[in-house]
C-alpha cells in the first residue's frame, strides 16, 4: 500500500527522532544540515545557548562564482569545506552531526567527509 504521507513530514518525524538523541554543547556543537532541491545549507549550533557559531551555504558569496550547479554533490562538497575552514577559524574542532532527518547518502554524505578532509571531527 502507498503512504500517503508526504515526504517531508516523514523527514520532519524522522529529524524529532534524531534531535532527542543529538545535541550540541559548548564543547561539542551541533553540525545540522538541510538540503533543498537547489540548495544546502550548513550551520554550526550552540544548543546550550541557542546560538548559531558558522553557517555556510550554497548561496554564500565566497562559492557564488565557483559552483557550476548549487544542488549537486560538488556544491555540497565545497559548503562542508567552508563551513570546516569557518569552524577551525572559530576554534571550533569537534562537532556532532545532524544529518536531519536525510540518510546519510548523497549530498549529506559529501558534505560530511569534506568537512572532515577539512579538519572538523565527529
Amino acid at each position: 500500500m502507498i503512504s500517503k504521507t508526504p515526504k517531508n513530514e516523514i523527514r520532519l518525524r524522522k529529524h524529532k527522532r534524531v534531535r532527542s538523541k543529538v545535541s550540541g554543547t559548548t564543547a561539542r556543537p551541533r553540525l545540522c544540515v538541510f538540503r533543498s532541491l537547489s540548495n544546502i545549507y550548513a550551520q554550526i549550533i550552540d544548543d546550550d545557548s541557542g546560538n548559531t557559531l558558522v553557517s555556510a551555504s550554497t548561496l554564500d558569496k565566497a562559492l557564488k562564482g565557483e559552483l557550476k550547479g548549487t544542488g549537486n554533490v560538488e556544491a555540497a562538497k565545497a559548503v562542508g569545506k567552508l563551513v570546516a575552514e569557518r569552524a577551525s577559524d572559530k576554534g571550533i574542532g569537534e562537532v556532532v552531526f545532524d544529518r536531519g532527518g536525510y540518510i546519510y547518502h548523497g549530498r549529506v554524505k559529501a558534505l560530511a567527509e569534506a568537512a572532515r578532509e577539512a579538519g572538523l571531527k565527529f
